[in-house]
This record gives C-alpha cells, sequence and structure tokens, in this order.
C-alpha cells in the first residue's frame, strides 16, 4: 500500500508499536487484566490515528491531483470542497496562486498574439518599399533607360533605403524601450535647447514644405531628463505636424514652467485629427484616414514610450482654433 510506503509514516508506524510493546509490558506487570486493556486502548488508538492520518492523505493526494489538472489547462475544476476544515488556509492559498496563474497564462496568451500581429506588421512594412525597390531595380537594368530617368530613381531608391534604415532603428529602439533595457539619463534639459535639437533634422523638409515654426519660449523652462531620447520624440511629433499640415502651414511651440511640472505644447494649423483617429493616435502601427504610404504609424507610438518612461505624459487633441495639439508634460519629483 502507498500509503504505508511514506518514509515519514514508517517512522511513525514503528514509533506507535515500540510505545505499545512499552505500554502493554508495563500493563502486564501491573496485572493480567491491565496490560489487556492497555493494549486494547494502544492498538484502538493507533488505528484511529493511522485512519485519521490515511483520509488527510487522501484529501491531499486528490488537492495534488486537481492542482495538476488546472496546471495543464482544466479551467473547470473548483477548489471550494477542500475549504473546510484544516485544509481551508492551503486552499485559499492555491486558490490565490491559481487565479495569479490563470492571469499570467491569460497574459502570456496576449503577448504572444500581440508578438504575432506585430511580427506580421513589420513584415508588411518593410516588405512595401522593398518591392518598389525591386520593381525600380529592374527597370534601372533597361540599357535604353534615359539617364534623367536613372537619376530620378537613384533618387528614389536612395529615399526608400531611408525610410527602410528609420523603420529598422525605430523598432529596434520600440523594442528596447519595450524590454525595459534602455537607462534614460536624468539631467537637467533646457526645453530652448531641446526644441533646436529637434528642429533641426526637419529644417530642410520644412523649407521645402514653405512651412515655418514659431517659438514662444522664454529660454528658463527645464525638466530633468534624458536629452537624446527627449529629442528623438519631440522630432517624431514634429514630423506629425508637418506632414499632416499644407504647404506654407505653421508649427507653434510654446513652453511652460510650473512647481508641478515643465509643459510643452506643439500646435499645427493644418487640417486636425479626425475624431475616429484620436483614441488610437498613439497605438503602434496605426494609420490614420488621412495618412500617406509614407507613414509607418510608429512615430508617435515612440514619442509616447520615451515620454511616459521619463515621468510624463503626451495628449493629442484638436485645437478650438482648428489644427492639431500634442501637450506634453513632464512631471517633477
Amino acid at each position: 500500500m502507498s500509503f504505508f510506503r511514506n518514509p515519514e509514516i514508517q517512522k511513525s508506524l514503528i514509533f506507535y508499536i515500540l510505545l505499545i510493546l512499552i505500554l502493554t509490558i508495563a500493563g502486564f506487570l501491573l496485572g493480567y487484566y491491565n496490560g489487556l486493556i492497555v493494549l486494547t486502548i494502544s492498538i484502538l488508538f493507533t488505528f484511529l490515528h493511522f485512519l485519521i492520518t490515511f483520509r488527510r492523505y487522501k484529501k491531499l493526494a486528490e488537492l495534488g491531483s486537481d492542482i495538476d489538472r488546472i496546471l495543464h489547462g482544466d479551467d473547470s475544476i473548483d477548489l471550494a470542497e477542500y475549504s473546510e476544515g484544516e485544509m481551508s488556509f492551503l486552499q485559499s492559498e492555491i486558490s490565490k496562486l491559481t487565479v495569479q496563474l490563470r492571469n499570467q497564462a491569460w497574459a502570456l496568451k496576449k503577448d504572444k498574439q500581440y508578438l504575432a500581429d506585430s511580427i506580421a506588421d513589420i513584415s508588411h512594412q518593410i516588405r512595401t518599399p522593398l518591392t518598389s525597390i525591386n520593381i525600380m531595380l529592374s527597370l534601372l537594368s533597361k540599357p535604353d533607360l534615359p539617364e534623367e530617368r536613372k537619376t530620378a530613381l537613384f533618387n528614389e531608391l536612395e529615399t526608400l533605403l531611408g525610410r527602410i534604415d528609420w523603420l529598422i532603428t525605430t523598432l529596434l529602439k520600440i523594442s528596447r524601450l519595450d524590454t525595459g533595457t534602455v537607462k534614460f539619463k536624468k539631467e537637467k534639459i533646457m526645453v530652448s535647447r531641446l526644441i533646436s535639437l529637434a528642429v533641426a533634422p526637419i529644417a530642410i523638409s520644412l523649407e521645402l514644405r514653405e512651412q515655418v515654426i514659431n517659438t514662444e519660449i522664454s529660454g528658463n523652462e527645464s525638466f530633468t531628463g534624458d536629452l537624446s531620447w527627449t529629442v528623438e520624440a519631440i522630432e517624431n511629433i514634429l514630423k506629425n505636424c508637418m506632414e499632416h499640415t499644407q504647404k506654407g502651414g505653421v508649427i507653434t511651440i510654446t513652453a511652460c514652467e510650473t512647481p508641478l511640472f515643465t509643459e510643452i505644447v506643439i500646435k499645427d494649423n493644418g487640417p486636425g485629427i479626425d475624431k475616429e483617429d484620436l483614441p488610437h493616435l498613439f497605438e503602434r502601427f496605426y494609420k490614420g484616414k488621412n495618412s500617406d504610404s509614407q507613414n509607418y504609424g510608429i512615430g508617435l507610438a515612440l514619442a509616447r514610450m520615451i515620454i511616459v518612461n521619463q515621468n510624463g505624459t503626451i495628449k493629442a487633441e484638436n485645437a478650438p482654433e482648428g489644427g492639431a495639439k500634442f501637450t506634453i508634460r513632464f512631471y517633477k519629483g
């Protein structure tokens, strides 16, 4: 019998047998009937002890079996039958653990699905410019192609390769933020310098679009954060405003500092954000109704991740006077 194969039970059985022998011998020394009474009571007590222990072990074995079935995905198991008696505390703790394990399993399943969807999106985003590159290469292989057409194709190839490079670099940054491997610096950042560094990479594009940036910054506003990462976030927001503002449009940047936070507001005088796009604007790979083919839907998602990871918030809305408005706050403390 497996019950008596348990080392603890075997030790307990040997102890009780020795105890019965000692008590019985002592009883017989006091008299024959005394010995019989001691022997009977000892055997009865030992039997009841092992019967109760056997039932307890059986209950524990059933609980172990139920736990094993739960771990293998059986959600129909109810542990309520163990909620009475000496196993109630154990049942309570196991129930908590079971709920936690189920929640973790659900979260892992959700993460797995999200990862699969993300990989599909990334594959699609990279495949699109690669398809265009293959077509251009086949055109360039034609011997009778005019030089002007070749130059135009080479310029477009350079643009597409730049987009692929930006896409892969941005995705790697998002991946680092997702895994928590980024260590943000904590340094004093002057908002005026931050805006200057963020505007510089898109200055030529702004000039080609005949767009201007107006800043209303006193020069004293500051906050604590990582300059290079925050420049990346602000630049992506400015790019979004630039791409969704008409030729000759204006982008306005204002800043203020309070005892609680430093606020940066970026506004444009474009058509604004579609109401259906507003709830999803910072979602990864989300492309709004008015987005062009060059929009990958990850710039604003990256900007939000950078800002949030530095004790900040970002809100997108339509300004009362028209155009899109992004409000960024970096909180102190």
